[in-house]
Formats: C-alpha cells, structure tokens, sequence
C-alpha cells in the first residue's frame, strides 16, 4: 500500500465517523490527526482536546496552542485526574493503562456533552507492536485510532506532515513524565517537576532528544549517541550537575548506550508486561 493509498484511506475512516473530539497533545501523530481531521470535516465538526495534568511535559502546551490555531481550531483543555488515582501513582508496568482510561472517559464525557458520537487517538501502526498498555484502554472503550487503523506508520507520518506544512514534522517525541520514572517508584508531583525541570535545562543548553530517567536518588540522562561528548565536556558537564543536583538527586549518570524510547520497559520482565497489558 502506497503513502497515498494509506492517506485516502485516513480521510475516508475520517468521513464515515463524521464529527470528532481528538486526543490532542501537539505531538507528531496527534497534530497531523487534528490537520486531516479539519482538512476532511471541517473545523464545526472537530474538536481539539488536550490534558493538562502535572505529568505533562511544561513547554509543550503553548506551543500546543499555537499549532491548533494555524490549524484553525480551538484548543479545549481537560483534567484527567490521574494524580488521584493510587494504580497511576502506584507506577506499576499498567501505569499507563489507567492513564489513559482516565483520559479517555474525560474526553467520552467531553464529546457526550457536545453530541459528538466520536473520540479519536492519535495511535500510530508502529504504536501497536510496541509495549504500550494505553491502548488497552482505548480499545475496551471503543476509541477509535484512525491513523493506525490506515496503517500510517509513525515515518508515514512524518513525511505527510513535511508536505503539509507542519512545524511537528520533524518534531521529537516528548510522552507523559511518568514515563520518565522508574516502575515501582511512587509518582509524586515533586518527582514529575524534578524531571520537567531537568529536562528543560537540558533543553536550554541545546540538546534537542533525550531523556532524564528518575531512579529516586539517581538521575540517569540519556542524549543521542553522538551527543554524550557535548554533554560530558566542561563546562557543561559542571552545570548540568549542579542542576540536577540543586532539583534533589544525589547522584548524575550519563548512560552510554544512548538515547531510546522506552528504556524504563527493558527492566520489565515478560510476565510483567503481559499483566500490563491485560493478557
């Protein structure tokens, strides 16, 4: 199937659900979601959906906003209150299950108040061969994911969003910040702005993907293969370190191998991962 075989295919899923509230975070996936679903429904019949939560990366919201307003939509915000739910502070392999769950009910509340009959997630084909219980929860609650229902790989994503003009193109990832926490270890706001903020220093200093990994005392810091020089070389390093430092960890690591999404799951061991994922 061809890259325009896949995007026809997008629009005519799009059409036959009619009117949409989508899951909207300003990511790649999301942002080229709510550009195809304007494109092919108009904006009257798109709503544009984003949480707002403590464990949402800081710098991604107004920029969020932005994009939505070239787009042409309105941008609506919702709690979904996953601070308040002890399995998603638990930090357990299903973290993310109940995270969505609670995202997903919000946003089916959102919808029924406006008589919109559909949410949409922003779920890429590659999405559903990796370890990801969040798309459990989008399943038993008939959410659809039109992007990976075309078969719309996350590459596939890219290149439409490059033709169409999208500034999240070429856009790294930047999921929720529990994903940054290490399983077992209890999320705490505090836990979640120790990571925001340093990975907004981290930011600052011009590194462009990484990661900064919570293991309680230690702050283990994953940047691109070719950038650990840059991160190690004074006197970057000397500040990075006071940073970290002065936000509560005790101890700073560079981890070698590099960055790679998802680091924290190669800790889990297969039967965890089938009780995550409900199996």
């Amino acid at each position: 199937m061809t890259l325009q075989d896949k995007h026809e295919s997008l629009q005519k899923i799009l059409k036959d659900l009619g009117r949409v509230v989508v899951a909207y975070s300003g990511g790649v996936d999301s942002t080229f979601l709510l550009k195809a679903a304007v494109d092919t429904l108009g904006t009257e019949n798109v709503l544009a959906c984003t949480s707002i939560g403590v464990a949402e990366p800081g710098h991604l919201y107004e920029r969020a906003r932005k994009t939505a307003e070239s787009i042409g939509v309105d941008l609506m915000t919702v709690e979904a209150g996953e601070m308040e739910d002890p399995c998603f502070t638990a930090n357990n392999a299903d973290r993310c299950f109940h995270c969505k769950s609670l995202l997903s009910h919000r946003l089916l509340d959102v919808a029924h108040e406006r008589g919109i009959q559909h949410v949409i997630f922003g779920t890429n084909r590659d999405d559903l061969d990796d370890f990801r219980p969040g798309n459990r929860a989008i399943k038993v609650l008939g959410i659809r994911s039109p992007l990976a229902e075309a078969g719309l790989t996350k590459d596939d994503i890219r290149q439409l969003s490059r033709q169409a003009g999208l500034p999240t193109a070429d856009q790294p990832a930047s999921p929720c910040l529990a994903s940054r926490i290490a399983y077992g270890l209890e999320i705490t706001e505090q836990r979640l702005q120790q990571v925001d903020q340093a990975e907004s220093f981290l930011r600052s200093l011009g590194f462009v993907e990484f990661r900064v990994r919570h293991h309680n005392m230690i702050a283990r810091i994953e940047v691109r293969a070719q950038d650990v020089p840059k991160l190690v070389v004074e006197p970057v390093r000397s500040q990075v370190v006071a940073k970290l430092k002065s936000l509560g960890f005790q101890f700073i690591t560079v981890d070698l191998h590099g960055f790679r999404s998802g680091s924290l799951n190669e800790a889990l061991s297969q039967e965890q991962k089938k009780a995550g994922m409900g199996a």
